[in-house]
């Protein structure tokens, strides 16, 4: 099945766990979803340090999941080792580029998985698949054993069905890890062109929460998407670049061509981009003086087609989340039709614990309701 790269037998009681075939597991090659990575690749000497609490737990890996190729990608489409189905409808992506972690615990066949976000590739795929991702603070979790993609984004984190799930997932990545200080009560809404449809499901949602909402408009928030693809994808080629020269036919040509795209990035413009992240941070850091946490739809369309999976790359209300570094859950929301939309909460630095408060929160409010994604 085109889920996992590799399947495990496992027996146990602990939690299942699948695991994004880019985090190191011990007596098994890593590929990142790349046939040139695959080519050159070994049994893993040890695992990853982001698994070390899984491993204490008791968890058992129920085996490692497909990617889109390098993680750098949003359809979650895989030339090398097939595409997972979207359990929602067939004919959609799954999102990438943690399609297959998204996919595994939408079918049930985990019970957490582990993803990466450098640019969305949690919260992408789960806005996908219905179901829910954490994009963890820059540095919380060790990158140890994680093959890179752009270091300074790179970030691990849990993906389940749902935010109950997710508290879970990092109870396994932080040992002793709690929900803890006052819940999350100002919520800012983020206004973004959006469809008519995800917007209001997402308003909705907020409203049922019983958040205080205030509307914040950012009018930096096209530069700052802009600024967080340059600099992505120029960390991405001096990172990737041995591997396309040495094995560029071994590399797919959509992920080939987004890589030479930060070949020819010169030193102005990577200033440039630099400079909108420092006032970026500025900004985000007096709008968490105001608000506990800002929400955003995580795409701005429902999922595509499969034909038609670039539109991601346009709908995606992640990047900025990137750039600062901060951490951002993204949660299924009921439209009232077949697809579900995603809710994108933000919160600061190191703020998971009010941000899953959060996404408790909505989950209690919609379930009062009674509507479900």
């Amino acid at each position: 099945m085109s889920t996992f790269i590799e399947r495990f037998e496992t027996s146990g009681s602990g939690s299942r766990l699948a695991v994004k075939d880019l985090i190191d597991m011990v007596g098994v090659p890593t590929t990142a979803g790349c046939r040139a990575v695959a080519a050159e690749a070994g049994p893993a000497r040890t695992d990853a340090a982001c698994l070390a609490g899984a491993r204490a737990a008791g968890a058992r890996i129920v085996g490692k999941t497909n990617l889109h190729e390098l993680a750098l990608g949003v359809t979650g489409i895989n030339p090398w080792y097939g595409t997972p189905v979207n359990p929602l409808d067939p004919g959609l992506v799954p999102g990438g580029s943690s399609s297959g972690s998204a996919v595994a615990v939408a079918t049930g066949e985990a019970d957490v998985a582990y993803g990466s976000d450098t640019g969305g590739s949690v919260r992408i795929p789960s806005a996908c698949c219905g179901t829910a991702g954490l994009k963890t603070s820059w540095g919380r979790v060790s990158l140890a054993g994680v093959w890179p993609l752009a270091p300074s984004f790179d970030t691990v984190g849990p993906m389940a069905r749902d935010v109950t799930g997710l508290v879970t997932g990092m109870e396994l990545l932080e040992p002793g890890f709690v929900l803890s200080g006052p819940a999350p009560g100002r919520v800012g809404r983020v206004r973004v062109e959006a469809d008519p449809t995800v917007d209001a499901a997402v308003d909705s949602a907020l409203a049922v929460a019983g958040f205080e909402v205030v509307s914040i408009e950012l009018a930096e928030w096209e530069e700052v998407t802009a600024a967080t693809g340059l600099l992505l994808v120029a960390e991405a080629w001096a990172t990737n670049r041995a591997l396309l020269e040495r094995r560029p036919d071994e590399v797919g040509t959509d992920v080939a061509d987004r890589l030479r795209l930060g070949r020819g990035i010169g030193p102005v413009p990577l200033a440039r981009a630099a400079a909108v992240r420092d006032r970026w941070l500025e900004r985000l850091d007096r709008l968490f003086g105001e608000v506990d946490l800002l929400a955003t739809p995580t795409l701005s369309i429902l999922p595509p087609p499969l034909g038609q999976g670039e539109e991601l790359l346009m709908a995606r209300c992640t990047l900025p989340v990137n750039l600062a570094g901060v951490p951002a859950l993204a949660m299924a929301v009921p439209t009232g039709g077949p697809l579900p939309a995603s809710l994108q909460l933000i919160g600061p630095m190191g703020g998971e614990e009010a941000l899953l408060a959060g996404g408790l929160r909505v989950e209690a409010g919609l379930a009062g309701e009674g509507g479900s994604p």
